[in-house]
């Protein structure tokens, strides 16, 4: 079954995040993403996350298609013009890419490209009008295509983070799927409640929201989370539950497990697993699920 179908016939969609590497070695990554063959449902490729520099989200989607692997691609407004990204998207459709996932994509001030430029020609609600006008057979400047591409179009929501109106996030989440988009990847959620509300207001956008589940890697880690990154809540209770557990490795990977099974029961249209750098770990989680 595609994403497409899965989403269209409102089942709990598993999309696991597929790193790119940095570099022309792409065996650790297609490795990775073979092993889940037949247990998620697409692999989520990003465009350079972080804005650090390596191998382009469509150019690792091909390998991974290559394979028998239905992929989604980040579409970022970073680092290309409006004829560079349409370009993209007709290649990606060429390519049997059929999931786009349109972002804004971070500042090259968080990467390792410092002096890099960012172009930023369209903003994201203009690329997700972009993709629309590409499936309805025309280009942005209304020059009629030579077949029009089809995608399932998702984007990003800041559902459930801290300090983020709720109506202004609705708002805005409607707009994108006024555009298109149909299905979206929030911020990391380790507590199902923290989202509830939201997800109860959202039900009229008839959208699927897919909640991202981090692997945390130690409790360092949750620390830092907790800390730093205000906008994602870090139940205290999780943070002792890493400081008893012997083996912290191990109770990572049965934490993000337990919450993928408490988003599929609470009625999430389904999960993004991002492990980064650990895709490895990929099959443990998914076996505990």
């Amino acid at each position: 079954m595609t994403l497409k179908a899965k989403i269209d016939e409102g089942g709990f969609a598993i999309l696991a995040e597929m790193e790119p590497p940095k570099g022309v070695d792409v065996s650790k990554m297609t490795e990775n993403a073979i092993r889940l063959k037949g247990r998620v449902d697409a692999m989520v490729v990003p465009e350079m996350s972080n804005a650090v520099m390596r191998m382009s989200a469509l150019g690792g989607a091909m390998i991974l298609q290559s394979k028998g692997l239905e992929t989604v691609i980040q579409v970022n407004c970073r680092d290309r013009n409006r004829i560079a990204l349409q370009a993209d998207l007709l290649a990606a459709h060429g390519c049997g890419i059929a999931n786009v996932m349109a972002v804004t994509g971070e500042d090259p001030s968080f990467g390792d490209q410092h002096q890099a430029r960012s172009v930023y020609d369209i903003d994201l609600m203009e690329l997700l009008g972009a993709i629309s006008t590409l499936c309805q057979g025309k280009d942005m400047a209304g020059i009629e295509l030579a077949g029009a591409p089809e995608f399932l179009v998702g984007s990003t929501s800041d559902a459930g983070a801290k300090g983020k109106s709720l109506e202004l996030e609705l708002e805005e989440m409607k707009k994108k799927a006024d555009a298109g988009a149909r299905f979206f990847i929030t911020p990391p959620v380790f507590d199902a409640a923290a989202i509830a509300p939201f997800v109860k207001k959202a039900q009229a956008l008839q959208v699927a929201i897919i909640p991202t589940v981090v692997l945390l890697k130690s409790l360092g880690m949750a620390r830092y989370m907790a800390k730093n990154m205000g906008h994602i809540a870090m139940p205290d209770d999780l943070i002792s539950r890493l400081q008893k557990a012997p083996d912290k490795v191990k109770e990572c990977t049965l934490i993000a497990a337990e919450i993928v099974r408490g988003l599929k029961e609470e009625g999430f249209s389904g999960v993004m697993i991002a492990t980064i750098g650990w895709e490895h770990k990929l099959p443990e989680i998914l076996e505990r699920v």
